[in-house]
């Protein structure tokens, strides 16, 4: 897992994007999730009003869905918020191409001027930046200091002035000599900020800028624009009633004036059935009646961004509009369609195809716009499509209710994302699991799931249903809802496809925190909802990195950290090996698998490869010496009692394995090791009312969450004592938002708080350990699909959001699933 340098400006900087409508105790999560299927495919609503904010993609980029209603001729916004439009006056190197003067060496004089340029600078193009692989101009100092010089002929129209930029870090930007923009810290896209439209000129202008580098990487693109008028009537906003989330919906229910309106968004992500989870094709249903129990006119946009389907706006896209025998469709795609030509963590996918779907049954009216006239055609009755070809356009699809009484009348959309190939797999381009026979089309998925609307919908009520019931059961109301708010974001942060050598992968992309694929660490934490609800995932996770190790293409005695960068999963590319971390997170997890499903099929097929891991676990495990760990933020370190538990268990996992495969004497033996660790332990992480983080420090301490799969998989290591003393204690270190990692910080990771509370000895110390966590999740101003990562006093994130390991929650559940009796 990566280390961060940057995290807590990273959690001060969400801060700033809150726009909350209703009160912290009123929140249901950080972020509400609307389409949900992959890391490609992923639109969040940041705030509890869903008209409040535009919609996002998981990263922070603006996917838009707008929802208007017009009822009797009164319209109203209830989904998104139009687009601003801005008028490009400088462009960014996205938009155009240019080049600065530019200088390392600190300049003397009045540096920000533009006839003040010494010897020293130089011309370089931007962006510039320390990646070679996304900048023009490298630059890896600490400071560095550019110029650029341009003509505007007439500043007369300019309506609001814009600083667009882009910069890593801290930054001081002076327009004709005054400073009009300064900053600590650094943006990870292109934001906006205002400038006094008077410190522009007519004739020569130049913006001249330093920035410093004070932690991890460096990064300048900049340019300036024009916030145009909104010429848009007025649109009224619909009054949101409520919100409420399920395991696979998010429900909204608006009053529109004189209609009531129940806007459903529906992701059928249900593992029992892998084609209908890996058909990338979300509902969003309209259910409308009359409130004043008379009749209306009803009609609802949908309006969707192209920009669903790129990188960066500035990419071109082409849209089109045709049928089939059932549905109308909407298209849209990059000019470009660069598949698979990159992998980075802060991506949006640039290939494939964006669609939106409808039947014709309902009386869909489609047409493509630009982004800004979306609404006014909306209002004016237009349907003529005014693009084909451009940047940011709006796929639009009117559905004519009729005449609405107080009988309910529902109609659906489909949006579905065709990736085309969704993974580099040891350079072979894999195409997603629902077509991985390449005979299958996204129109027949889009059919399928129109066809099958009404069962789906039914499947997924009954699921929803189920999840909350069983979470409920093991852990009470607050832990069912932490549950049910993970469901869908821990999916959706993997993709499905099958390997060349017909394996199922369900590779994850470690979101915000590197954006690897297929990491060892993440899979780890996010197991329990896997090992419930479909063991064959979890195997999918398993399965790339054994591959890794047994094609020799890893060679190392050791289990890898991960098989690239997302979506290339060509070999490892974090640059530092975990191995007691890693190894033992394989071997627990195979043992999990073979637990839940009952046979050594899993662990049989993999038994050479299992021994190896564990025969290092048995000369390196016990007291380990200095190397990486998952929760390595504070730095490296050695004698890790928490690594070490992992260890042990990791034995005491191949010992079960082996007894259940018939090998009794290989049993014998690695139990024994197991539990001649176990005092060993004891002794050395000893501190009294305590046990230590690591074991040559007593003033130590640390969440032993490691310690839960003794329990879940009955291994029977540990005494009883060890989970009282530490228990007892993390009570006592709670902060507002909960238990911290360990001593060394206030941070914490709500993962393992809740693995940490499964093995608390009663109920009441589970519920204690769950509340704050909890609490975090509904009050946090970090308004980011739910991060893992954050201080336990303010619940600011500290880093990382719409990761996958909050599948760990389900961990208590799992427990009560594997020792019912």
């Amino acid at each position: 897992m990566n280390q961060f340098n940057k995290l807590k400006f990273l959690g001060m900087l969400a801060c700033l994007f809150v726009i909350g409508q209703t009160s912290a105790q009123e929140r249901k999560a950080p972020s509400y999730p609307l389409i949900t299927h992959n890391p490609n495919f992923s639109i969040w609503s940041n705030t509890d009003e869903l008209q409040a904010s535009t919609t996002t993609h998981w990263t922070g980029a603006d996917h838009s869905l707008l929802g208007l209603i017009n009822v009797d001729g009164s319209i109203y916004r209830f989904l998104g918020k139009e687009e601003v439009n801005y008028k490009v006056i400088l462009p960014t190197s996205d938009e155009s191409p240019f080049t600065v003067k530019y200088t390392e060496t600190e300049p003397k004089g009045d540096w920000t001027s533009a006839t003040n340029t010494d010897g020293d600078w130089k011309s370089g193009s931007a962006p510039i930046g320390d990646d070679a692989n996304t900048v023009k101009t490298l630059w890896k100092s600490h400071d560095i200091w550019v110029k650029r010089t341009f003509n505007i002929a007439n500043t007369s129209g300019i309506n609001e002035l814009f600083l667009k930029m882009n910069h890593d870090d801290n930054i001081e930007v002076y327009l004709n000599g005054k400073k009009v923009y300064e900053k600590t810290g650094w943006t990870n896209t292109f934001q906006y900020f205002p400038i006094n439209k008077s410190e522009i000129k007519a004739g020569q202008n130049v913006i001249a800028i330093h920035l410093a580098n004070s932690a991890g990487g460096r990064y300048l693109d900049f340019g300036l624009v024009d916030k145009q008028k909104d010429s848009a009537a007025k649109i009224q906003l619909a009054e949101q009633k409520n919100v409420d989330i399920t395991a696979t919906q998010t429900i909204y229910n608006f009053t529109c004036g004189k209609v009531d309106l129940k806007l459903t968004f529906t992701s059928p992500l249900l593992m029992k059935d892998l084609a209908l989870l890996s058909r990338p094709v979300s509902y969003i249903t309209y259910n409308v009646s009359a409130n004043d129990g008379k009749n209306h006119t009803v009609k609802v946009l949908l309006s969707a961004s192209s920009n669903i389907a790129v990188f960066r706006p500035s990419q071109e896209v082409t849209a089109q509009k045709y049928a089939t025998d059932k549905l109308s469709i909407l298209k849209t795609g990059t000019a470009e369609q660069p598949i698979l030509q990159k992998g980075a963590d802060d991506m949006r996918i640039d290939w494939g195809y964006f669609y939106v779907a409808a039947p014709k049954t309902s009386g869909a009216v489609q047409f493509i716009t630009s982004g800004n006239e979306a609404a006014d055609a909306f209002r004016n009755g237009s349907s003529a499509s005014t693009a084909a070809r451009g940047k940011s356009l709006s796929l639009n699809t009117v559905i004519p209710f009729g005449t609405v009484g107080k009988t309910p009348v529902e109609r659906f959309i489909e949006l579905g994302y065709d990736e085309i190939y969704a993974i580099q797999y040891f350079k072979k381009n894999l195409r997603p699991w629902w077509n991985n026979s390449g005979k299958e089309t996204i129109e027949g998925q889009l059919a399928a799931a129109a066809t099958e609307y009404k069962s789906v919908m039914q499947q997924c009520d009954a699921f929803n249903k189920e999840v909350y019931a069983t979470a409920l059961k093991s852990g009470g109301k607050e832990y069912a809802h932490l549950c049910v708010i993970a469901y869908r974001q821990s999916i959706a942060a993997h993709t499905l496809v099958k390997s060349p050598e017909g394996e199922l992968l369900w590779l994850s992309k470690e979101n915000n925190s590197g954006g690897f694929i297929n990491t060892v660490d993440v899979t780890y934490p996010s197991a329990p909802l896997y090992l419930i609800y479909k063991p064959e995932l979890l195997q999918g996770m398993l399965n790339g990195i054994f591959y890794f190790s047994e094609s020799g293409k890893y060679p190392h005695p050791w289990a890898a950290h991960d098989l690239g960068t997302y979506p290339l999963a060509n070999g490892q590319t974090y640059g530092e090996p975990m191995p007691v971390e890693e190894s033992g997170n394989m071997i627990i997890l195979t043992a999990a698998i073979t637990k839940a499903q009952g046979n050594t099929n899993y662990a049989k097929l993999h038994w050479k490869t299992l021994t190896t891991w564990v025969d290092y676990l048995t000369k390196e495990g016990l007291d380990p010496k200095t190397q990486l760990c998952t929760d390595d933020f504070a730095g490296h370190l050695a004698r890790n009692a928490n690594l070490s538990v992992k260890a042990i268990v990791g034995i005491a996992c191949y010992a079960q394995m082996a007894e259940a495969l018939g090998e009794a004497e290989t049993a014998k033996k690695y139990r024994a090791i197991a539990e001649s660790m176990v005092p060993k332990w004891i002794e050395m992480a000893d501190a009294g009312d305590h046990y230590a983080l690591t074991f040559d420090d007593k003033n130590t301490w640390s969440q032993k969450y490691n310690l839960v799969w003794d329990k879940v998989l009955n291994l029977n290591l540990f005494p009883q004592k060890i989970y009282n003393t530490e228990t007892k204690y993390y009570l006592t270190k709670q902060n507002k938002y909960g238990i911290p990692l360990d001593s060394r910080k206030a941070y914490t990771k709500n993962d393992w708080i809740l693995w940490t509370a499964t093995f608390a000895p009663t109920s009441e110390e589970f519920a204690a350990l769950v509340k704050p966590v909890y609490n975090h999740a509904i009050e946090t101003e970090s308004r980011v699909p739910l991060n893992d990562f954050y201080d336990s006093n303010t619940g600011i994130r500290d880093n990382f959001k719409a990761r996958s390991v909050i599948g760990g929650f389900y961990m208590k559940v799992l427990s009560d699933k594997l020792n019912a009796k």
